[in-house]
């Protein structure tokens, strides 16, 4: 009797530890970005703020990524894709992209990263529709990645190393590299964001 009764006492331990590795293993993975849209925080009042755009048409905030080459800073197209910029500001500040890779280098084309899986396929599990504008893929174009689906853009972006007109109007351009530029020629696959945050100006 005793033994069955240590028996059920042990499952029920193994149980409720396999219940609490579950659960925190599942939450680390969500705030990595995969399935991520209920852990992403609502943006600060300082940041919707410094969202809004000067007479160029560019945020006042400025997306810093820090990258293992160096450092890229962009600014935001709002009025131009405004969802797109709110869910883009919202993940970054939530930490969604730290520790990402960049995924896909063509040099004189693209860098493109922001899958948590590092594979291409991922993202943070919220499509957005498609909000393409007049803005051009002209170097240091900050764009939506997406699958055949207009609007299946989530958090995968790109950033052009050229002119690409053949990508204007079919992509979701929301953002224009103000520094580091040279950076972004320099990464190659595999090279990570170990942070990504927005300045307030």
């Amino acid at each position: 009797m005793f033994g069955v009764v240590v028996s059920s006492l042990l499952f029920i331990f193994a149980i409720g530890a396999y219940y609490y590795w579950m659960t925190k293993t599942e939450g680390n993975f969500a705030a990595q970005g995969n399935g991520g849209e209920n852990k992403v925080s609502k943006l600060s009042a300082e940041i919707e703020n410094a969202l809004q755009t000067d007479d160029q048409g560019l945020s006042h905030a400025v997306a810093v990524i820090q990258t293992t080459r160096g450092r890229i800073k962009f600014k935001f197209y709002t009025k131009d894709a405004p969802n797109t910029v709110h869910r883009e500001a919202e993940l970054i500040q939530s930490g969604f992209y730290n520790g990402l890779i960049f995924h896909r280098v063509v040099p004189g084309f693209v860098v493109q990263g922001g899958d948590p899986t590092g594979t291409g396929m991922g993202g943070s599990g919220l499509k957005q529709k498609a909000e393409f504008n007049t803005r051009k893929h002209v170097p240091g174009a900050v764009a939506m990645a997406r699958s055949s689906d207009p609007n299946s853009a989530d958090s995968q972006f790109y950033i052009t190393l050229g002119t690409h007109p053949h990508l204007d109007g079919a992509y979701t351009v929301f953002g224009q590299v103000v520094e580091g530029l040279e950076v972004a020629n320099q990464l190659q696959v595999g090279d990570r964001m170990t942070s990504f945050s927005i300045e307030l100006q």
